[in-house]
């Protein structure tokens, strides 16, 4: 009987992550490309879009803490970008589940053919590729800045 409510449990935490991943709320960090482009194209604000490799590749780990982990960003970001996240850990500890690595892989084909980690892709609310980027130093200030010329520029 545990394991059947145990099986149900993680089956029902499943479930809540990936409906969560799929509507994420303004501001949030979407896992799907679909998803991703769909709300942006409801909101007309164009896409952000992040490869990383959380565990192994240290200029993503340096992009994460300076940028995208610090409040300021995420007040910068809100009004300005639907945000979308794709992460490609090598280590089983931090393994994501097969239904994110597969929507992992078909964002990575789709925006990321090269493997560049990390990349940085934006993307108009209609899916065109406006830049391509990746880690800056600097921290939040002068990332927002570029991040403000790549979209000055197209």
């Amino acid at each position: 009987m545990r394991t059947y409510l145990l099986s149900g449990l993680a089956a029902a935490v499943l479930t809540t992550t990936s409906a969560l991943a799929q509507t994420a709320p303004a501001g949030a960090w979407s896992s799907s490309l679909p998803a991703a482009l769909a709300q942006a194209k409801a909101s007309q604000k164009p896409v952000l879009a992040v490869f990383s490799g959380s565990d192994w590749c240290k200029p993503c780990m340096q992009l994460k803490q300076e940028v995208f982990d610090q409040p300021e960003f995420m007040s910068y970001a809100k009004d300005k970008f639907v945000l979308a996240r794709f992460d490609f850990p090598r280590n089983k500890k931090n393994a994501v589940s097969k239904e994110q690595t597969k929507l992992n892989e078909d964002a990575a084909a789709q925006l990321n053919k090269e493997g560049a980690f990390p990349a940085v892709v934006l993307l108009s609310p209609e899916g065109k590729v406006l830049a391509r980027t990746g880690y800056r130093p600097g921290g939040v200030a002068a990332y927002d800045a570029y991040l403000d010329q790549l979209l000055a520029k197209k």
